[in-house]
């Protein structure tokens, strides 16, 4: 095991990476910028290297920083958690070239998935279901709509290099292509650099559907599914687990663990499908890092993932099996964000008080607390708030008494929205897609 590893992150997923090296043996040390610097997960640490920019983001972003700490404080490992770094193919090279184990899966690896056609073909041939597309990135309206001819709209462009619903068109005519093919090129482009699109067919009425996935390099096994249907602006709000029958739950994570091992996986993964009306998957993209949403899994499998993914990358095995994955009961988790619930916009601020439910089957992950001030320049989740029952109804009323215990002055929060969602007939009665909030105006 490591005796030292730097995070690259902050907020809550830097205390709950901070907590599972604790359990580990291993040295906590954390990178920072100005605004974290009182900040529970620097607080908490062993060594806190503060890198100051003039830019709040660049504090984590800056990877030649981060790697020259890690040098500095001698750390053998860096956890990225999610976001910042994380899928960073550039960073993980430099990280190989200095012999610094990145807690994650190779600079190849990452480049392939990260690459949506590239990782598209890759699935497909190791035996997972893809939608029907295009196989080479589209440049021309002509080529597009000859492609989407073939497969029948509506259609949906997507940016190769892309992801987080950024720059994605959904083309329902032949003459919406040309002006929906430039948004999606220049969107592309702006955000990474890449303006490479590819045409698939869009699923209408789809369900989100993940599985999750943890690999040696060699061998992998999954821990089940979440479902992540109950999103905004391609952002998830609400997911929960399970939410398949233990058949097509078999057959789907056979076929995720076979794609894990044809690209040589290493750590934790997440594979992301879209499920149509009639229960049919398709591949969507692997996020090749610890999720947001991993605590549900947790919840209902008993399994530290990130521990578990932590002795992956610290060269351990893989000494589970798959049929030592048992899942029992139904967890839920809501993201806290410090949004106004209507039009959520970012509500930064100092929290002037702050009180989380305990009790049985509850879970808080968070690094909020009284007087802590929440910053404008950083991603707006200040908490994530998990909940386990035996089933689906005990969670549900789990979770509404547990935000109605919640108390949060200060900054306006989402949990209104949760409130509403967690009454509402359909969701109750699992009749959700990922238009699901679009489809209920009423709850915003």
């Amino acid at each position: 095991m490591f005796k030292r590893v730097l995070i690259a992150n902050r907020g809550e997923i830097a205390l709950r990476i901070s907590r599972a090296l604790r359990n580990l043996g291993c040295e906590v040390a954390i990178i920072h910028g100005r605004e974290d610097r009182l900040s529970l997960p620097v607080r908490f640490s062993d060594i806190a290297v503060s890198n100051y920019t003039k830019n709040p983001l660049d504090s984590y972003l800056d990877y030649e920083s981060v790697i020259t700490a890690a040098k500095k404080i001698g750390a053998e490992a860096i956890h990225p958690g999610y976001g910042f770094l994380a899928e960073n193919a550039a960073f993980v090279k430099r990280c190989e070239e200095e012999a610094i184990t990145f807690i994650g899966p190779s600079s190849n690896v990452i480049s392939l998935l990260g690459d949506k056609i590239e990782a598209r073909r890759a699935m497909e041939e190791a035996g997972l279901p893809v939608a029907k597309g295009s196989s080479e990135p589209i440049s021309s309206v002509k080529d597009a709509k000859k492609i989407a001819i073939e497969i029948g709209y509506p259609v949906i462009i997507k940016a190769a290099a892309g992801g987080g619903g950024i720059g994605m068109q959904i083309v329902h005519e032949e003459d919406e292509f040309e002006s929906a093919l430039n948004i999606c090129q220049s969107r592309a482009s702006s955000a990474f650099g890449d303006e490479r699109v590819f045409v698939e067919k869009y699923i209408e009425g789809a369900q989100h559907v993940e599985f999750q996935v943890l690999a040696d390099g060699n061998r992998a096994i999954h821990f089940g599914e979440r479902f992540c249907s109950i999103q905004r602006r391609h952002q998830k709000l609400l997911e929960e687990g399970p939410w398949l029958s233990d058949e097509v739950r078999a057959e789907i994570g056979s076929r995720v663990c076979a794609g894990a091992e044809a690209v040589g996986y290493k750590g934790l993964a997440t594979f992301e499908f879209l499920r149509d009306v009639h229960g049919k998957f398709y591949f969507l993209e692997v996020n090749p890092r610890v999720q947001v949403e991993h605590t549900v899994t947790e919840m209902i499998t008993g399994y530290d993932l990130v521990s578990l993914g932590i002795r992956v990358a610290a060269g351990e095995p893989l000494t589970l099996n798959q049929e030592d994955i048992r899942i029992f009961g139904h967890a839920i988790q809501c993201r806290i964000n410090a949004e106004d619930p209507v039009k959520f916009a970012p509500s930064p601020g100092r929290l002037w008080d702050c009180h989380f439910p305990t009790g049985f089957g509850i879970r808080v992950d968070t690094h909020a607390h009284i007087g802590y001030e929440m910053p404008g320049c950083f991603d707006s989740l200040l908490a994530k708030m998990i909940v386990w029952g035996r089933t689906r109804e005990d969670a549900i009323a789990s979770m509404k008494t547990a935000l109605s215990e919640t108390v949060l002055v200060g900054v306006d929060t989402v949990i209104p929205l949760h409130k509403k969602i967690l009454d509402e007939p359909d969701y109750l009665d699992r009749k959700i897609t990922i238009q699901y909030l679009e489809e209920h105006p009423d709850l915003i």
